[in-house]
């Protein structure tokens, strides 16, 4: 089974789950015949003094749990705003029911208690039966946000007809129970059966989300490269950006060698505008793609962790390249070989991460913490947010950190195998001194260039460094 499908139909049931949990109070109530009528709330079934309240909080409990992780699977990595508007309320309402019983349950059944009325009138219940009242209202605005905006987003995107037709209806239902429920509670009527049909339209809604994605059958879109070629002139420069990194911040760099060069910058799969993020990446994979994209003999920059993509290409293809910037590469004096049980959960975790960067809970986080960290390690740019804020992005992204000691050890084994070719390299070591640096100098018979005054991110502090750097390379292989 493919695993983005296994993905949705996890979230199918998940919201299956939520909302048969969620209307647990159906059988409860009969369990419990002290707590009824048109009187009562729902919620005094799970009251801390009621009998077969741990049955009543702990199902509670569980829709909540089921609806958070349902709405984190749900495969939505582009909403617009009332998608993500949606999703959001239904994660309110899954952490808000979490914490109206698993937290905060009532201390007793108010309504259909006069001992229990009196002692909160008199103000003597506990913070936990206060608290209550919000964590309800806030779950029922959630569920009420959610009914507004996902069929909104459904019909305007033609997807998931089930929550756009199914959706509405229920919505026009939320709509008439709630207005039921504040105007029994403004009037002083029983509130009971209001309340009642209020939560029963929202487990339905949780019951028909889960259907809806037991349908789906969208199609994962085909693979997309995003490659940029600029300027003219040989030998051309092929730019390889590092771990995470996106085309554009080499925008100086290709600006100032593109008056002389032919330059080609691009995305690998996942990051920046590619997509097409589909296993593990390794390094002659990696060595590969430059191939693909080098052409004629290139002068082949990389940086950081793309330091070892550029050395595999250059190993493997001798004939291929002109010659190599190095811009801070990754240097391991020592090759640490992973655990055969730890490997085996890596590739594990490497097998579910394309899938996983196509949910909503991966788009949440990523907009929530990559273009944060963009901004605090390479300052703002008005592009970062609208890449970096992609779940694929942080999948892929977090591909290639675990990728990184499986290419280190790939690349330690072609050092063994094929010997480096007589071509000019340049290393630029930024910072302080690096031995592993001059190591690799040593190793490749390269130019050391160190930058002391500069960061990692060479190519946006620098850019003139390594603009200097291609044309001593181009000058080499002139003569």
């Amino acid at each position: 089974m493919h695993a983005r499908r296994r993905l949705t139909w996890i979230a199918a049931c998940g919201f299956v789950v939520a909302g048969l949990c969620y209307s647990a109070w159906l059988p409860a109530q009969f369990l419990n015949p002290g707590i009824g009528g048109p009187d009562a709330y729902v919620s005094e079934l799970a009251a801390a003094d009621q009998p077969w309240s741990w049955l009543v909080r702990a199902a509670d409990v569980i829709a909540g749990i089921a609806c958070l992780a349902a709405v984190a699977l749900v495969p939505d990595e582009r909403p617009g705003r009332w998608g993500a508007l949606g999703w959001l309320g239904l994660a309110l309402l899954g952490g808000m029911t979490v914490l109206d019983s698993g937290l905060f349950p009532l201390d007793c059944a108010a309504l259909s208690d006069p001992v229990c009325a009196a002692a909160e009138a008199a103000g003597r219940v506990s913070p936990s039966h206060r608290i209550h009242t919000a964590t309800s209202a806030l779950a029922s605005a959630g569920a009420m946000v959610s009914l507004l905006a996902l069929p909104v987003s459904a019909l305007r995107r033609r997807r998931w007809p089930l929550i756009g037709y199914g959706g509405a209806v229920l919505a026009v239902l939320m709509a008439v129970a709630t207005v039921w429920t504040l105007a029994a509670i403004a009037s002083g009527a029983p509130v009971g059966l209001a309340q009642r049909f209020q939560v029963a339209v929202i487990g339905l809604w949780l019951l028909l989300l889960g259907a809806a994605l037991w349908r789906d059958r969208t199609m994962t879109a085909p693979p997309k490269s995003h490659v940029l070629l600029e300027g003219a002139g040989t030998p051309p420069v092929l730019i390889c950006a590092g771990m995470a990194g996106a085309w554009f911040h080499w925008d100086r760099v290709a600006a100032d060698l593109s008056r002389d060069h032919a330059v080609i910058r691009f995305d690998r799969p996942g990051l920046g505008l590619s997509s097409g993020h589909r296993r593990p990446p390794t390094l002659r994979e990696e060595a590969d793609r430059i191939g693909a994209l080098a052409g004629s003999p290139a002068v082949v920059v990389g940086h950081s962790a793309a330091g070892r993509h550029a050395e595999a290409f250059a190993r493997l293809h001798p004939g291929r390249v002109a010659g190599l910037v190095l811009v801070d590469p990754s240097c391991e004096s020592a090759v640490r070989p992973r655990g055969a049980a730890r490997a085996a959960a890596v590739r594990a975790v490497q097998r579910a991460l394309p899938a996983l960067g196509g949910t909503f809970g991966a788009t949440a986080v990523a907009c929530l913490v990559l273009p944060f960290a963009h901004r605090l390690l390479m300052g703002t740019h008005d592009r970062a947010r609208a890449v970096y804020g992609r779940g694929r992005v942080l999948a892929a992204a977090t591909a290639e950190w675990l990728a990184y000691p499986d290419m280190t050890a790939e690349l330690d084994e072609l050092r063994g195998t094929h010997p480096f070719p007589e071509i000019p390299v340049v290393i630029l070591s930024a910072g302080p001194e690096d031995r592993c640096h001059h190591d690799l100098a040593e190793l490749l018979d390269a130019k050391l260039i160190p930058l002391p005054g500069t960061g990692h991110e060479v190519q946006l502090e620098s850019p003139e460094a390594i603009a200097e750097a291609v044309r001593t390379i181009s000058r080499f292989h002139d003569t």
